[in-house]
C-alpha cells in the first residue's frame, strides 16, 4: 500500500521505499558490528553511569521469577545535534560518529513525514501533530543478542511498548527475533533486507485520544545466531504538551490526561519495561 510518492508498507509495518540511500543503511550496520567487537575494555569507556540512559550496557534485569534480559546496548541522544553528549560517542571505528550522523539525520526525515501522514489520516490539520515534533528529540539503541540454546531463564528484552512518538528499527543481520503482539498472540517479525519496522509508541496512542495504538513487542534469543538491530526512538520537543489533540477530543472527550515534557519524563523514567505500564498512568478514570 503506497502512503505517499517513494513510500510503502509491507506485511504488518515493515516500510520500504523509505529513501534512506543503501550506503547509509550498510555503513550503519558495519560500524555498529565493528564496535560490538571491540575488547568488553575499550566498549566500558563509554558505559552507561549509574541512572543514566545513554551508553553502553546491558539491558533491564529483572528477577524473582521473570526472564532476564540478555544481551549489549547502546543508547546515544542523536537529534537535535547540539544536545548530543559527544563523551558517549566512540572514536573507534574512527568513521562511527560521521555515520551515526548521518543515517539519524535521514531517520528524522523519514518520522517526519510518517508522522504528517498520521495526522492526515486521522482527519486532524496536519500542523498540529508536526509542530510538536519539529526540531524533537531522538535517541538511537544498538542491540547485540548472543545466540542462546536455552531460552528458559532468559529473552532478549521482555514485552513492552515504546514511549516515544515513533521508533523505527532496523534488523542489523537479519537474524529473526523481533516479535508483536497482535490480538493476543505473539507473531515473529521475519527482516526484509533493507526495511524499517514501524513501531507506533505511547505518545503517539495518547497524543491520538487511542485512535493509534502502541504496539507490545519483545525480543527472543535465536538458538544458533547473534542478532544486531538499531531502534531510533523519535519524541517531540520539549516544549510539546504529551496529551490528547484537542481536534480530537470534541465528541467523545479525553481518554488520556495531558502532562507537559518534564512530567512525562519523569514517568517514563520511573516505570517498569512491563507491557503497557506507562499508557496505564495516563488514563484518564472513566
Amino acid at each position: 500500500m503506497g502512503l505517499f510518492p517513494g513510500l510503502s508498507y509491507v506485511m504488518i509495518n515493515q516500510l520500504i521505499n523509505h529513501g534512506v540511500a543503501e550506503e547509509v543503511i550498510e555503513k550503519m550496520k558495519a560500524d555498529l558490528q565493528e564496535f560490538f567487537k571491540l575488547p568488553l575494555e575499550e566498549k566500558n569507556a563509554y558505559a552507561r553511569l549509574p541512572n543514566g540512559m545513554e551508553g553502553y550496557g546491558q539491558p533491564y534485569i529483572f528477577g524473582q521469577g521473570r526472564k532476564l534480559d540478555c544481551g549489549d546496548m547502546f543508547m546515544l541522544g542523536s537529534q537535535p545535534a547540539s544536545q548530543r553528549n559527544m563523551k558517549f560517542w566512540p572514536e573507534n571505528p574512527s568513521s562511527f560518529r560521521a555515520t551515526l550522523d548521518k543515517y539519524s539525520l535521514e531517520l528524522q526525515k523519514v518520522s517526519t513525514c510518517l508522522v504528517k501522514l498520521m495526522a492526515k489520516n486521522l482527519g486532524n490539520n496536519p500542523k498540529h501533530l508536526t509542530d510538536m515534533f519539529e526540531n524533537g528529540r531522538q535517541a538511537v539503541r544498538m542491540n547485540y543478542y548472543p545466540a542462546c540454546v536455552n531460552e528458559s531463564n532468559v529473552t532478549g528484552i521482555t514485552p513492552h511498548t515504546d514511549a516515544p512518538g515513533l521508533t523505527l528499527l532496523l534488523q542489523v543481520n537479519e537474524v529473526q527475533g523481533l516479535q508483536i503482539k497482535r490480538n493476543g498472540k505473539w507473531i515473529p517479525i521475519t527482516p526484509i533486507p533493507g526495511a524499517f519496522i514501524v513501531n507506533i509508541g505511547d505518545i503517539i496512542e495518547v497524543m491520538s485520544n487511542g485512535e493509534y495504538k502502541s504496539i507490545e513487542h519483545k525480543t527472543v534469543l535465536n538458538p544458533e545466531h547473534e542478532r544486531f538491530s538499531i531502534a531510533a526512538f523519535h519524541f517531540p520537543n520539549v516544549k510539546a504538551m504529551i496529551g490528547p489533540l484537542q481536534d480530537l477530543v470534541k465528541e467523545n472527550g479525553a481518554v488520556y490526561k495531558t502532562l507537559n515534557n518534564d512530567e512525562f519524563l519523569g514517568l517514563f523514567q520511573k516505570a517498569k519495561l512491563d507491557g503497557k505500564s506507562i499508557l496505564y498512568h495516563m488514563k484518564l478514570e472513566s
